[in-house]
């Protein structure tokens, strides 16, 4: 009976060392992580305050890297925003001319941000859709409001139509359009009043600016928004 009683002791302090030795190795780990993440957020916002445009660049390397390792921490946030807004949201200039104007840099932080699927990246990339030049920065900004799909109050389909009508104007461009379409097609489930994107599509579907096959495509997204509404009402 006695050696009954020592070995169900025994096991329950092996059993208690082993969880307190788990629990401090999980602490260990999280503190080291969270280490780890503040020199990357470090190292990242050191070559996205650079003033050259390679050094951003490599910022942007880092910053995926960072990303599909799961690090958003707010340093790396900061970096993202600051890179997306490059030369439009934090202009620099020398002389009164504007030295950071980097669309690329724009355009591959706009992209990352897809990774990163909260309203404020929402707010981010709305913001550049609607102020940008550049058609590539607003297709990749558009992209990420599609593939993120927050839609509040039907905002980001305003915003998009905006920006498409503004290009459309202004330089209308097809890959934009199709960004812009693709866009729309994963933000109607979210969308209560469909009559804006309707609108805004019917304009790409007989806008001739356009190649053939982003028209064609056009008419398609028409008919499929169009026939989910219907259903929808039919229910």
């Amino acid at each position: 009976m006695k050696l009954i009683k020592k070995i169900l002791f025994i096991t329950a302090v092996i059993c208690c060392c082993s969880s307190v030795f788990a629990q401090k190795k999980e602490k260990e780990t999280s503190v080291e992580n969270e280490y780890l993440n503040d020199v990357d957020g470090d190292i990242i916002m050191g070559l996205a305050n650079a003033d050259d445009l390679d050094s951003k660049l490599v910022a942007l390397q880092y910053l995926q890297d960072a990303l599909d390792n799961g690090n958003t921490s707010e340093t790396i946030i900061q970096a993202l925003d600051q890179l997306a807004g490059e030369g439009l949201i934090n202009p620099a200039r020398a002389n009164g001319r504007l030295v950071n104007n980097f669309p690329e840099v724009r355009r591959q932080a706009c992209l990352l941000m897809a990774k990163v699927k909260t309203e404020h990246s929402v707010n981010t990339l709305i913001s550049i859709a609607i102020a940008d030049n550049e058609p590539m920065v607003v297709a990749a900004a558009v992209k990420s409001l599609g593939e993120i799909g927050i839609n509040e109050n039907d905002e980001t389909v305003a915003a998009i139509a905006f920006a498409n009508k503004r290009n459309q104007y202004l330089n209308p461009t097809s890959s934009l359009a199709m960004e812009v379409l693709d866009a729309y097609e994963k933000l109607a489930p979210n969308t209560e009043n469909k009559r804006l994107m309707v609108d805004s599509i019917t304009g790409i579907s007989s806008n001739y600016r356009y190649v053939t096959v982003v028209r064609q495509k056009a008419l398609k997204v028409l008919k499929n928004i169009s026939s989910s509404g219907s259903n929808k009402n039919a229910k």
